[in-house]
């Protein structure tokens, strides 16, 4: 039955079919009896679906869908509410550079030499994020396709539990004043909304600090439908023809737990699996399952199910460029609250107080651990980071503190520019190599030096400028940056002062990165995977272009929205 047809009859059977209080079961985070440890999970077991990656589209995915019918996630990280302490805002930056096996955050490296990081928690993304909440422009909404008013309605539906207003204090003040001062208009006040000019956004930071990740949105589950699984890491999907058809169909999942035993779970019925492991574990599970371009699977000695060169293609991560500003006075902990949002296709953005200077000696470790094969990732030819103290010099008055301050950032909306991910193991909880890059296009590199632009006027501005060193030119912080170990990427002496050269030498991530199982390409408008049954791709690996200032609200509003549709389409199935 055509989604057309569905979106006539929705408002006549949203109501009446799904009508759901959202509160009305009696769990709440963090006291679900539901999660639990993979090893104490049956060594066979039956579901109607199987999420693969209780991340931040896979958790509202669940809980929607463990309203109608039985649910198994199965999440290869572990629970946030084991270790309150790590999500708290106070240590967001440990908790992303931290290399422990147990850590809710593994560590990559890109060929482009820019360090990133994939979440392995129960929330995904939601778990080590900046915490930003801001929604996907309208514009994205109609070409996605999506129904603006149930993407509407999902929308409100995670923001009951995960947004929060800010509140906005000294520097996240003087950089939003600074940004109206400097033509980033109008003001939009604080807004879920994405709009053309300067706003305060939401945060899934409450106002004490604690965070809310979408595995939050498990209030939302069936307790009695539903059985979320920790540290079970799925080794593959597995397949059949099923008689009379050509086409290859899911049916089943294997999945390790923690101590090594091998469990399996099976559909139920005309049930689905769907994979929600996000950008780079989606694209990297297919491949893994035998989906993806027949000659590298069989190169790495798995069998193909189907030839589908285009999984994995179009891997892309939005830029991201700084400055960091070391401040006179004490500044407030804050992370990303105020956006500048440009007419020509950057983000201005701003983080303050946490001790920023301090956390480089353990990036650099952290390069040097993935360099050493500490974390599953080979080594690679990069140059070594310089860690020299040339800073030192350049910045003199305040060279003796630890960079007290802050960073105003911008991010390049889609980006054009598109790699690539391929495997480099067949073990599931290895890192694959992953290609992004960065400025290949020319017109992400033009919308990257408009926006230090930006941002270097903002810094010059009068509203921020009670947050600035008198003594000290932009000059100096463009020299700053320059010197720390931001990536593996070679620093040319032109990128002092060339801000060209400075977007390509000292780009990082912003955690955006997206692609792998476009629509059209891997997966059909229903995100269903083309050329097999019973299996879906609902997460950002689908999108072609980073939704908003921030993915994470469109990224759960996907996982309600898609879990609606599901839900009707087996509702009018069986009718």
């Amino acid at each position: 039955m055509g989604w057309r047809f569905l979106q006539f009859i929705w408002p006549f059977l949203a109501g009446s079919l799904f009508f759901f209080n959202a509160f009305s079961y009696s769990e709440k985070a963090p006291y679900f009896t539901f999660i639990k440890e993979a090893r104490s999970a049956p060594a066979v077991s039956l579901y109607d679906y199987i999420v693969i990656g209780g991340g931040t589209c896979g958790c509202p995915l669940a809980a929607t869908l463990s309203q109608r019918a039985t649910v198994l996630v199965l999440e290869r990280g572990g629970s946030p509410y084991e270790k309150p302490d790590n999500i708290n805002l106070n240590n967001f930056v440990d908790s992303l550079i931290d290399t422990t096996r147990s850590s809710f955050a593994q560590q990559f490296i890109s060929t482009d030499g820019v360090l990133n990081a994939r979440a392995r928690a129960l929330g995904g993304g939601s778990v080590i994020n900046a915490g930003f909440y801001s929604r996907a422009g309208h514009m994205y909404v109609r070409e996605a396709g999506w129904d603006e008013r149930l993407a509407e309605e999902s929308y409100e539906w995670v923001e009951k539990v995960v947004a929060f207003e800010p509140t906005v204090r000294q520097w996240q003040s003087a950089v939003r004043d600074g940004l109206r001062e400097v033509g980033v208009l109008p003001y939009n006040g604080f807004s879920f909304e994405h709009m053309i000019g300067t706003k305060v956004g939401s945060s899934i930071f409450d106002r004490m600090g604690h965070r809310h990740t979408a595995a939050d949105l498990f209030t939302y589950a069936n307790p009695n439908s539903i059985s979320v699984y920790i540290h079970a890491t799925v080794q593959r999907i597995l397949f059949r023809h099923s008689p009379g058809s050509r086409r290859p169909q899911a049916y089943g999942v294997i999945y390790r737990d923690e101590v090594g035993i091998m469990h399996r779970a099976y559909l139920k019925g005309e049930g689905e699996i769907i994979l929600s492991a996000g950008a780079i574990g989606s694209p990297q599970m297919l491949m893994l399952s035998g989906i993806g371009p027949a000659q590298h699977l069989q190169a790495h000695g798995i069998r193909v199910v189907l030839d589908q060169p285009m999984v994995g293609q179009g891997m892309a991560d939005n830029p991201m460029n700084v400055l960091v500003v070391p401040s006179p006075v004490p500044v407030e902990v804050s992370l990303i609250e105020t956006v500048g949002i440009t007419n020509f296709g950057s983000y201005i953005e701003t983080a303050s107080g946490l001790n920023l200077g301090l956390s480089w000696p353990q990036r650099l470790q952290s390069i040097y651990d993935i360099v050493s094969n500490q974390t599953g990732q080979p080594s690679m030819s990069f140059p070594k980071a310089d860690v020299s103290n040339k800073w030192t010099n350049n910045i003199g008055s305040f060279a003796n503190l630890s960079l007290e301050g802050g960073v105003i950032l911008e991010k390049i909306t889609g980006p054009l520019s598109t790699g690539h991910l391929q495997l480099l193991t067949t073990h599931p909880n290895d890192n694959p190599l992953v290609t992004f890059n960065y400025f290949k296009e020319p017109e992400d590199l033009r919308i990257c030096v408009e926006g230090m632009r930006t941002i270097i006027d903002v810094v010059n501005s009068r509203a921020f400028s009670r947050f600035r060193y008198k003594n000290v030119p932009v000059q100096a912080l463009i020299d700053l940056v320059l010197s720390l170990p931001v990536n593996l990427r070679p620093k040319h002496p032109s990128a002092a002062f060339s801000l060209e050269q400075y977007c390509i030498d000292t780009v990082m991530t912003i955690w955006h990165y997206h692609g792998g199982c476009h629509v059209g390409r891997v997966v059909d408008r229903d995100y269903k995977v083309m050329g097999v049954d019973s299996l879906r791709v609902i997460d950002g690996s689908t999108f072609s272009a980073s939704p908003g200032t921030n993915p994470q609200a469109t990224v759960m509003m996907l996982g309600r929205y898609m879990g609606q549709r599901i839900l009707l389409e087996r509702f009018l199935h069986r009718g």
